[in-house]
C-alpha cells in the first residue's frame, strides 16, 4: 500500500548537511529556517487580519451578508479543505517546488484581493489564498523535517515555526489597523506580495529540494473527494455554531461525513493511496494527532469566548480586551520556545503530561464560581492554560512529522495540520452550542411582555445581542435585563471551563499510560539501525560507514 521508501533525501548538491540522522545544523538550515517561517507569519496574519478591514470593505463593494460571510470564511474552508492534497502532492513533486509555486499563487492571489471591485470577485481571491496556503503550511513543516536531522535541532525549529503562527494571529489586527488608518481597506492584502516575492528569491538558494523517489500518479478523485468532504464537515460545523442543528447543517455534516467514509475505503484499496492510513497504525502518530485535536478542541472555543466574556462581561474596549490577552499570548510562545529545552532533560510524554495537568489547572481556575467576572482571574487562567497547550501542541507536530518516513512527511504534516483545523472548528461548534444552550434556558424566561419580538429574540439568542438590542430600550429595562445576560453568559462559561478542564485530565491520563516512554526520534534513524542490525544478523559483508556516508546522497547501500 505505501510507495517504496528507499532512499528519497534529494538534497541540493553542495548542501553541507549530510542528511545523516543526527547530523547538525549549518547556518544555512537556521537562515532557511527563518525563510520558511515568513509564509507561516502571513497565513495567520490572513486569518484576522479582514476582520479590521469588513467595514471598509463592506462600504465599498456593498456585498449582502451572505456574500459578507463567503468573504471572510472561505479562506479558511478551502485551508482545511485543502491540506491533505497539498501535502501528499509536496511528497511527490517536491516540497520546495509546492512552496514556491504555493508562494507565487498566494502573492498573486493577494493583488487579485487588494483591486478586488465585486464581491464575487474577492470571494474567488480569497478561496486562491486558502487553496495557496494550504500548499504553504504542510511544505513548510516537512521541509524542516528534512533540513533539521538532529533531533534537538528540529524540534527547536518546529517551536519556532508555531511560535510564528502565534505572532502572526497577534499581529494581523494590530498590523492591519495601522494599514487602514492611512491606505484603502485592499491594501492589507498588499503586505503579503514583497514577502512572497522574497520567499522565491531566496528559496532555491536556502532550502533544500526533497521528493519521493517513486511515487504513482495522484489519484484526482481521491483530492476531490477529501476536498469536499473536509469543506461539508467544516461548513457544517460552523453553521451548527452559529444556527444551532438545523437542516443546512445536517445535510453538510452527512455529506461530509459520507464523503470522508468513501475517501477512506478507497485509500484502502489503491496500490498507491493520496493518504497512507499504514501511518496512522503508529503509536506515535495516531495517538499525538488526537491529543493535538483534544487541545485545540478547548483552546480554540475557550478564547473566542474569553474575548466576548472581556468586553460583554468586564466592559473592556476591543483595544482594552486585546492588551489584556496579551500575556496568553507571550505565555503560549514562552510555552512553545520551552517545550524542547524541558525535552532536553525529560521524556516528551513527560513533558506533555505535566504541559496537559497544567492547562487543565488553568481552565480549572476558569470554571470557579464568580471566576468569569474577575478580569484577574480571566487574565491568569487563560495565561496558564496558554503556556500548557502550547507545549502539548508543539511536542505532537514534532511527535507525528518525525515517525513519518521522509517521503511521507508531507501527508504526516497535512494529517497533523488537517487535525488542528477540525479540532478548532469542532470546540467552537460543541462548546459554543452548550455556552449558547444555558444562556438561552436562563433568558427564555428573562425578558418580559411588550418587547418588540425582533428585540426579544436578540435577547435570548446571544449575550452580544442582548447588548446591542438593550441600547434602544429604556434604561430601567436595560438595567434589569443585563445583569441576567451577563450571568446567564457566565454560567454557560463556567461548564465549559469545567468540560475543558475534564478533557485535559483524561488527555493527561492517556499520554501518561500511551506514551510515557514515547520519543521524538526520526524514523530514518531507527531505519539505519535497523538495517545495519539487519545485516549483522544475515551475515552479509558489513559496509564501511565512510564508505555509508559517502553514497547516501544519490542511493541506497546494499
Amino acid at each position: 500500500m505505501s510507495a517504496p521508501q528507499a532512499n528519497t533525501n534529494h538534497a541540493t548538491p553542495g548542501s553541507p548537511n549530510t542528511g545523516q540522522p543526527g547530523a547538525k545544523a549549518t547556518s544555512k538550515e537556521w537562515i532557511g529556517l527563518l525563510v520558511l517561517t515568513l509564509p507561516c507569519l502571513l497565513i495567520a496574519m490572513d486569518m484576522t487580519v479582514l476582520h479590521l478591514a469588513v467595514p471598509h470593505l463592506t462600504a465599498s463593494l456593498n456585498p449582502t451578508s451572505d456574500q459578507l460571510l463567503w468573504i471572510v470564511d472561505i479562506y479558511g474552508f478551502f485551508i482545511a479543505g485543502s491540506l491533505i492534497t497539498m501535502g501528499t502532492l509536496g511528497d511527490r513533486i517536491g516540497r520546495r517546488k509546492l512552496l514556491m509555486i504555493g508562494g507565487g499563487c498566494f502573492g498573486a492571489a493577494s493583488v487579485l484581493a487588494a483591486f478586488s471591485d465585486t464581491p464575487e470577485m474577492l470571494i474567488f481571491a480569497r478561496g486562491v489564498l486558502g487553496v495557496a496556503g494550504a500548499t504553504l503550511m504542510p511544505s513548510t513543516l516537512s521541509l524542516i523535517r528534512n533540513m533539521f536531522h538532529n533531533d534537538k535541532e528540529r524540534s527547536f525549529a518546529i517551536a519556532a515555526w508555531m511560535t510564528t503562527f502565534m505572532v502572526g494571529t497577534a499581529a494581523g489586527p494590530l498590523l492591519g489597523g495601522v494599514v487602514l488608518s492611512y491606505f484603502w481597506w485592499g491594501a492589507v492584502f498588499l503586505l503579503n506580495v514583497p514577502v512572497m516575492a522574497l520567499l522565491l528569491l531566496v528559496a532555491p538558494i536556502l532550502l533544500p529540494e526533497h521528493k519521493a523517489e517513486r511515487f504513482g500518479r495522484l489519484d484526482l478523485f481521491s483530492a476531490a473527494l477529501s476536498l469536499c468532504s473536509v469543506l461539508a464537515i467544516i461548513y457544517g460545523v460552523k453553521v451548527f455554531a452559529a444556527y444551532g442543528f438545523g437542516v443546512d447543517a445536517l445535510a453538510a455534516l452527512v455529506l461530509g461525513l459520507l464523503g470522508a467514509w468513501v475517501f477512506f475505503r478507497r485509500q484502502r484499496k489503491l496500490a498507491d493511496p493520496l493518504l497512507d492510513l499504514d501511518l496512522l497504525k503508529q503509536k506515535t502518530i495516531a495517538l499525538p494527532i488526537v491529543i493535538q485535536t483534544a487541545v485545540i478542541f478547548a483552546g480554540m472555543a475557550y478564547f473566542m469566548f474569553l474575548s466576548q466574556a472581556l468586553q460583554l462581561v468586564i466592559g473592556l474596549t476591543p483595544i482594552q480586551a486585546g492588551l489584556s490577552m496579551l500575556p496568553a499570548t507571550l505565555a503560549g510562545i514562552v510555552g512553545s520556545m520551552g517545550a524542547p529545552v524541558l525535552m532536553g532533560r525529560y521524556k516528551p510524554g513527560q513533558v506533555m503530561t505535566a504541559a496537559l495537568i497544567l492547562t487543565g489547572i488553568g481552565f480549572g481556575m476558569l470554571s470557579w464560581p464568580g471566576s468569569v467576572v474577575s478580569l484577574y482571574i480571566l487574565i491568569a487562567g487563560a495565561t496558564i492554560f496558554s503556556l500548557g497547550i502550547t507545549p502539548v501542541a508543539m511536542i505532537c507536530t514534532d511527535m507525528v512529522v518525525a515517525s513519518a518516513p521522509a517521503d511521507r512527511a508531507g501527508s504526516a504534516a497535512a494529517m497533523s495540520e488537517t487535525s488542528a483545523e477540525l479540532g478548532g472548528a469542532l470546540g467552537i461548534a460543541v462548546l459554543g452550542s452548550v455556552g449558547t444552550a444555558i444562556y438561552r434556558d436562563v433568558m427564555v424566561n428573562a425578558v418580559p411582555s411588550g418587547i418588540d419580538a425582533t428585540a426579544a429574540e436578540a435577547i435570548r439568542s446571544t449575550l452580544g445581542g442582548a447588548v446591542n438590542a438593550l441600547t434602544n430600550l429604556p434604561l430601567a429595562l436595560s438595567s434589569d435585563i443585563l445583569p441576567i445576560a451577563r450571568a446567564a453568559f457566565t454560567d454557560g462559561l463556567q461548564v465549559i471551563s469545567l468540560i475543558c478542564t475534564i478533557l485535559m485530565v483524561l488527555s493527561a491520563i492517556g499520554t501518561l499510560i500511551a506514551l510515557r516512554d514515547a520519543r521524538c526520534e526520526t524514523s530514518d534513524a531507527n531505519d539505519t539501525s535497523d538495517s545495519n542490525d539487519d545485516d549483522g544478523a544475515n551475515g552479509d559483508a558489513v559496509i564501511d560507514p565512510t564508505l555509508k556516508q559517502a553514497v547516501s546522497a544519490t542511493g541506497t547501500v546494499k
